[in-house]
């Protein structure tokens, strides 16, 4: 059975520190950019699946379109209704979409793919809810050699707590492979689908920021106690020293895939 490294669900109180830093630091550079790769109508009906805290949701309504999030942790709906109530959230499994058939003009999941039972099953629920003439994205992180400080953050907390704990951090970038991810398509019968490769950077505010975002914003805060959270602190500020920026902030590159149907 998948756990929480798999499956990347969070708890309510990971789900808020998920969103006060972990959006900012990864995930609010990336939805203008998927928006404009699929090069939408105005007003055009978009759907938001494993919306999360509801970053793209907040960006499509922002640019006048109609806006749905689906998420299936609670955790992360009750901030994004906290943040934004007067938009539309739902729960629901990206598996089976609680929509009908050609409800919305875009479907747009950015960086929840990875996590999902049936990825397969997911494209094409896609698919479904925008028809044969909608527009369908999925933004995935690239291999984790694109994204060096995960590579050094990885490494370091393997060596401290053990190689299952590093997977709850390398599990987001292990379906950034151009051919896996031609061949999930081409499975969910999506096989004119374009892989667009971007890239990006990651930023924290400082170091401490980084480290407390990982473990206490992320499935680990589960699994490293407070002990271990001091001793990893302790160990970062010198072996993950290289990406701190001369004003304290932490800056590194990340890549990603976005694959458009």
């Amino acid at each position: 059975m998948p756990d929480a490294h798999d499956t990347g669900q969070l708890v309510a109180s990971a789900a808020e520190i998920y969103d006060r830093f972990f959006v900012p630091a990864l995930f609010e550079a990336w939805p203008a950019r998927i928006l404009d790769l699929l090069d939408l109508g105005a007003g055009s009906r978009v759907l938001d699946v494993a919306c999360g805290t509801g970053v793209v949701s907040r960006h499509a309504h922002a640019q006048g379109f109609e806006t749905v999030g689906v998420d299936l942790n609670e955790g992360m709906l009750a901030v994004a209704r906290s943040r934004s109530p007067d938009l539309h959230w739902r729960q629901g499994d990206a598996t089976a979409l609680p929509f009908a058939d050609a409800s919305f003009d875009a479907a747009i999941c950015q960086f929840g793919w990875m996590f999902f039972a049936d990825r397969t099953a997911a494209i094409r629920e896609l698919r479904r809810v925008v028809g044969s003439d909608g527009a369908i994205a999925v933004a995935v992180w690239g291999p984790l050699a694109e994204t060096p400080g995960y590579v050094a953050m990885a490494d370091l907390i393997a060596r401290l707590f053990g190689e299952d704990a590093a997977r709850s951090l390398q599990q987001p970038y292990a379906f950034g492979d151009d051919a896996l991810l031609r061949r999930a398509f081409d499975q969910a019968h999506e096989p004119d689908a374009a892989i667009h490769r971007l890239m990006g950077e990651v930023r924290f505010p400082s170091l401490d920021d980084w480290v407390h975002t990982d473990i206490k914003g992320w499935t680990l805060a589960d699994v490293i106690d407070d002990d271990g959270f001091a001793r990893l602190r302790t160990a970062a500020r010198e072996e993950l020293a290289g990406f701190v920026e001369p004003d304290g902030s932490v800056r590194f590159a990340t890549g990603v895939r976005v694959v458009v149907g």
